[in-house]
Order: C-alpha cells, then sequence, then structure tokens
C-alpha cells in the first residue's frame, strides 16, 4: 500500500472512530468534530456502551485534553446515566457526557472539598441502587491519588458490580506536555509518585529513600511552593536539583517553569492543577547533555552515589 492509500486509510479510521464532537489541544491539529464527516457520524452515532445490568464505573479522564481520552472511557461516558465528577474535570470533556445524564459535582473547590469521602461513596452506592450506568469520572488515572480504593471498597461491599477504566496520569500528561523523559537509562534509573502533605506527622515515605537516580513526581503541590522546597530538602534532595513546575498539562492555557529546589521556595504559585518534576531529567537540554557526560566520564551508576544508599542526596 502507497504512503498516500496509509494515510487515506488511516484518516478515514480515524474520522469514523473518533466521531465524538471533542476538541483537541494540540496546536495545528484540526479539532476532530469540524472534518469532513457524513452527518449520520455523529456525536449520538457512537455505539453505546452494552450492558443489561447496573454497573459503576470508574473513568479516567486523563489530564485534560479530551482526545487523550480512552474509546472505551469515551464509549462509557455516552452511555452514562449518572456522572459523578471531579471540579476540575474541563468543559471540553464534560460536554462529551450526554444532555440526558445526571452530572453531579463532587469535586474540591478552591481546596475546600464540599463533599466527605463517604457522601461520595453514599452517592454511588443510590444512583447504582436507580441507574443501569453510573460513572465516577476523575482527573488523570482513578488508582493513582484519586481515592480510588475507598470507593472500590465501599463497591465491594455493597456487592455492586463494577468496572476501573484507566486514564493518561497527570505525571505522564505533564511529562509530555514539557517533552521530558521521566526516566533516563544515563540519569535516571525509577521514578518516586507522591503528593505533598502539610501535615505535621507526615514524612517522606521513611524507608525507601530517594537517590541521586530518582525522579520525584510530586502531585498537588499546593500553593506555597517554600513549604515544599523545605520538605525536599529534608528529605535529603538537594537544593540545586532541577525542578519543572508545569500548570494545567494537555489545556491551552498550559503553562511551564524551571526551576531548582531552592529556587522553587521563591517562585509564586501556578495555576492548579500542576505538578513538579524533581530531578536531574528535570535540567535543560544542555544541563541534561553535561549530566550525561558527567555520569558517563565517572561511572556514576558504579560510583558510592549509584549504588543505592538511602542516605545519598539527590542532585
Amino acid at each position: 500500500m502507497s504512503r498516500q492509500a496509509q494515510k487515506k486509510s488511516s484518516t478515514k479510521l480515524l474520522k469514523k472512530v473518533f466521531s465524538l464532537g471533542g476538541r483537541g489541544f494540540s496546536p495545528g491539529v484540526k479539532p476532530i468534530d469540524k472534518w469532513a464527516l457524513a452527518p449520520e457520524e455523529s456525536l449520538s452515532s457512537v455505539p453505546p456502551w452494552p450492558i443489561n445490568t447496573a454497573k459503576v464505573f470508574l473513568i479516567g479522564a486523563g489530564p485534560g485534553d479530551p482526545e487523550l481520552l480512552t474509546i472505551k472511557a469515551l464509549r462509557i461516558l455516552q452511555s452514562a446515566d449518572v456522572v459523578l465528577h471531579d471540579s476540575l474535570i474541563g468543559p471540553e470533556i464534560l460536554n462529551l457526557i450526554p444532555p440526558t445524564a445526571e452530572r453531579i459535582d463532587v469535586g474540591k473547590r478552591a481546596g475546600f472539598r464540599l463533599l466527605t469521602q463517604q457522601d461520595i461513596n453514599s452517592l454511588l452506592l443510590s444512583n447504582a441502587a436507580k441507574h443501569k450506568i453510573v460513572v465516577r469520572l476523575k482527573g488523570g488515572d482513578p488508582l493513582l491519588f484519586g481515592r480510588a480504593a475507598e470507593e472500590i471498597q465501599a463497591l465491594r461491599e455493597a456487592k455492586i458490580d463494577f468496572e476501573v477504566v484507566p486514564g493518561i496520569s497527570a505525571a505522564f500528561g505533564a511529562a509530555a506536555a514539557a517533552k521530558v523523559s521521566l526516566t533516563d537509562r544515563r540519569l535516571s534509573s525509577h521514578v518516586l509518585f507522591t503528593t505533598f502533605s502539610r501535615a505535621p506527622e507526615a514524612k517522606f515515605l521513611p524507608g525507601i529513600g530517594v537517590t541521586a537516580d530518582t525522579t520525584v513526581v510530586v502531585y498537588m503541590p499546593g500553593p506555597n511552593y517554600a513549604e515544599v522546597s523545605r520538605w525536599l530538602q529534608d528529605a535529603a534532595v538537594s537544593p540545586d536539583t532541577p525542578v519543572l513546575v508545569i500548570s494545567k498539562a494537555s489545556h491551552p492555557n498550559q503553562s511551564q517553569q524551571a526551576t531548582t529546589v531552592s529556587g522553587l521556595a521563591h517562585l509564586a504559585p501556578l495555576p492548579a492543577p500542576a505538578l513538579l518534576l524533581v530531578g536531574r531529567v528535570a535540567a535543560s537540554a544542555e544541563a541534561r547533555a553535561a549530566l550525561v557526560d558527567a555520569a558517563s566520564e565517572h561511572n556514576f551508576f558504579h560510583d558510592s552515589i549509584g549504588k543505592g544508599d538511602p542516605n545519598a542526596r539527590i542532585s
């Protein structure tokens, strides 16, 4: 098959699969609802999700761009009777929900949670008793810092059928948006996902340790970056470790700011949702190249820092 024929075939397939009315955020890419679709290939023509009994779906909405939704998530959304969603789910994704479905905002607003987790669990159970398809729509992936464990427990105890539909987590959306690989065999051999806690008794993953070849992803850093800076340094992260702050990854108004762990203390907070990429992979391209050269020259992965010493400082 020629390249032109392949392109034509691929375009036809994409039109068929993504005839959903969503708008992507990729610069220079046509919104998928503006392609030359036949009238019958409308939002309402997407095949509904087949289901015979009541079921709850915990769905990951991804980082924000509706084109990053999975096809399965889209199909279920468009068949939903009721959708319980986080506040940070944008209108571009919420508009994919059919107008016949009830929408219930169960997320935080301005940092304040209007409903407790127990309230949300109760809403899931009560709606499962009334509807066939109940969707709990969460930003990113539902199984990573999404309180899915508590909802799964409630559903199991109530003997309600459920399914988890994964989504692209904010960490991967942010790394892709910033064009940064979270791992690099020359600089970073493992990744640590964590959230920032302001509780006085909170500790930074005691017993695990952070080494120089760790990439740390900090979800929900909050507005006080000075606290996060101190928290990271208390966990033996060197003050000059590179940091990338990425705000609203994959959204049209996405922004990012490069700094260091010590410089983080003086940085004005970026709009939520934001996360931090901490580690040598977050350095600028030039600095990263120098780090690679240094690691190669000094056989970094065989020196004392590279042996996984839990007390080694990441730098």
